[in-house]
C-alpha cells in the first residue's frame, strides 16, 4: 500500500503546447517559454530543417502562479510577433517601391519598342523612352537597397527596445517559478 501511494505522489500532470516558429527563431522560443514552466517534450525531436520548426512544450498542470505567468506568457508571445511584423517591414516596402519602378521601366521600354517597330519608325521617341525604361530596370536594386537601409535605420531600435521587454517578461516569469 505504502508503494501504491508514493507512486501516485510523482504523478505529474502537464498541459501541452505546440507551437510552428521560424527556424532562425527556435532557441529565442524554447529560451523564452522556458521562463514561464514550459520544457521541450521530449518525446519529439526538434527538426534540423526547414524554415519552420513546430515545438512540442509540456509544463505541470499544478504549478504556482499560473494566471500570472499566463499573462507573461502572453505578453511574450505578442511581444515575439511584433519583432517578426518589424521584421518583414524592413523589406516591405522597398520590394514594392522596387517593383513598381521596374514595372514602369518594361512599360516604357514597351513604348520604345513600339516607337523602333513603327511604320516608320519614330526613332527620337524610342530614344526618349528608352532612357527612362533602361533606368527602370537598373534603378530597383539601388532604390530596394537604399529603402531597406532607411527602414532597417528606423526598426533596430523598436527592436531592441522589444527585446528589452521580452528580457523583462522573462525575468519576471522566472522569479514566479
Amino acid at each position: 500500500m505504502n508503494e501504491a501511494n508514493n507512486r501516485d505522489s510523482e504523478f505529474l500532470g502537464y498541459e501541452y503546447k505546440e507551437l510552428s516558429v521560424e527556424q532562425s527563431r527556435v532557441s529565442m522560443y524554447l529560451d523564452g517559454y522556458k521562463n514561464f514552466g514550459w520544457i521541450a517534450d521530449d518525446n519529439f525531436d526538434l527538426p534540423k530543417a526547414g524554415s519552420v520548426a513546430t515545438l512540442h512544450l509540456k509544463r505541470n498542470r499544478k504549478i504556482m502562479n499560473k494566471m500570472e505567468l499566463t499573462r507573461l506568457q502572453r505578453n511574450f508571445e505578442a511581444c515575439m510577433n511584433e519583432i517578426e511584423t518589424l521584421e518583414r517591414s524592413k523589406t516591405a516596402n522597398a520590394r514594392i517601391a522596387s517593383l513598381t519602378a521596374g514595372v514602369l521601366g518594361t512599360a516604357f521600354m514597351a513604348g520604345a519598342t513600339f516607337a523602333a517597330v513603327a511604320s516608320p519608325p519614330i526613332i527620337w521617341l524610342c530614344i526618349l523612352l528608352a532612357v527612362p525604361g533602361f533606368s527602370g530596370w537598373i534603378a530597383p536594386y539601388f532604390l530596394y537597397k537604399k529603402l531597406v537601409q532607411k527602414r532597417t535605420a528606423k526598426v533596430v531600435p523598436l527592436i531592441e527596445a522589444i527585446y528589452d521587454e521580452i528580457y523583462d517578461l522573462c525575468l519576471k516569469g522566472s522569479a514566479l517559478l
